[in-house]
């Protein structure tokens, strides 16, 4: 979405509000299943004694992977983002600095790329996630699996020791 800033950049103290969705498309990452709806922003971009302030509040409702068990988990994300943008930015300054085309910003790829580098890439379940058994692949979080612990295979020789001393 670009949004014209021309009444506000030689108007210190004036914003202008913006609500937008944005490319869902655009926001995936590897853990990430589904978007269970629009991805929104509300926002206002605001010039603060000649520097334009953007600040937004993004909406995501998804359906994230559990990074140990891979059991499927919902997450709401709320969060603000700040942004300042310059007519002389380039591409890779910084990470919250953005480029104005013109008199105009694009808020949807700025937002955009905000989501991208602040959101978590791996999710669990529950913080007490015991994961999958390596072995068997059988959850964790169910009990146990009845694999028995491997033995280090230059430990074996010692197991043999103490086997060996209980038969005594």
């Amino acid at each position: 979405m670009l949004l014209d800033l021309h009444e506000i950049i030689e108007m210190p103290g004036r914003s202008v509000p913006f609500q937008c969705e944005l490319d869902r498309e655009r926001l995936s990452f590897p853990s990430l299943e589904a978007f269970n709806g629009p991805v929104t922003a509300r926002g206002t971009v605001k010039n603060t004694a000649g520097v334009l302030e953007l600040t937004a509040d993004v909406e995501a409702d998804m359906t994230v992977r559990c990074c140990r068990c891979g059991k499927p988990v919902r997450r709401r994300s709320t969060p603000r983002y700040a942004a300042t943008l310059q007519a002389d930015a380039e591409d890779g300054d910084s990470d919250d600095v953005f480029p104005l085309e013109g008199d105009m910003a694009d808020v949807s790829d700025v937002l955009e790329t905000c989501f991208i580098l602040n959101t978590d890439q791996r999710f669990l379940c529950r913080d007490d996630c015991k994961g999958l058994c390596p072995t068997c692949g059988k959850d964790l979080n169910d009990g146990p699996c009845g694999c028995g612990k491997e033995i280090d295979p230059r430990m074996a020789a010692l197991g043999q020791l103490l086997d060996d001393i209980q038969e005594v």
